[in-house]
């Protein structure tokens, strides 16, 4: 009984959408500008950097509070954060009130990968944050994160962690495989030009 509460306090969390609320309140339609997608990276680029910044904020620290909340009610099961944090993560991404189209999840993983090992996530943090500036694309660091985490947990010792993890790796990847061929083509938004706001026109109207 407790996986299933686990799960369903996880996925739950997972399904508030920052990025779906301001949207409406500002009747921007997220599914018709920008990458299309109703997540942080979205946000900043047809909301600006503070819209942004405050999805991004809610996406990590919901995804935290579900690993915080889930070790907690269940301390005896070492794996119950790990679980939780995987629930979350795959309740933004498919959110039952959004058809199962939600965000591509990487603000969420990371606030599980903090809750779960912050040391660690500092570090992937760090690279995100080098890898974003130098080459102006957030998916890249994205990718270095969804591999790298399964990858530690393997190495250190976690390996039932890990093979929980890669399943919720591997989705992730898959859904910012628009992303990559954008990146290829050339037609990919930058971060650069995301804070200039060069993409926020035509995006009025029908909030989802």
């Amino acid at each position: 009984m407790h996986y299933l509460l686990t799960v369903l306090i996880g996925y739950l969390l997972g399904c508030s959408n920052m990025a779906v609320y301001l949207a409406s309140a500002r009747h921007i339609d997220l599914r018709a500008g920008g990458s299309g997608n109703p997540g942080a990276s979205n946000a900043l680029i047809l909301m600006g950097w503070r819209a942004g910044i405050l999805v991004c904020a809610h996406d990590i620290g919901k995804a935290f509070l579900a690993v915080f909340l889930c070790r907690t009610l269940f301390s005896a099961d070492p794996l119950a954060g790990a679980l939780a944090g995987i629930a979350c993560v795959a309740g933004h991404m498919f959110p039952f009130y959004m058809g199962f189209r939600g965000g591509k999840g990487f603000a969420s993983y990371l606030g599980m990968t903090l809750a779960l090992n912050w040391r660690f996530a500092l570090v992937l943090l760090l690279a995100v944050v080098v890898i974003t500036l130098v080459t102006d694309y957030v998916v890249l660091g994205t990718m270095t994160t969804v591999v790298s985490f399964p990858l530690y947990n393997a190495w250190s010792g976690s390996r039932i962690a890990a093979l929980m993890l890669l399943p919720l790796s591997a989705v992730i990847i898959y859904k910012h495989r628009g992303n990559i061929v954008r990146i290829y083509k050339g037609t990919e938004i930058g971060l650069r030009s995301a804070h200039r706001g060069d993409h926020r026109e035509h995006t009025r109207g029908g909030a989802r």
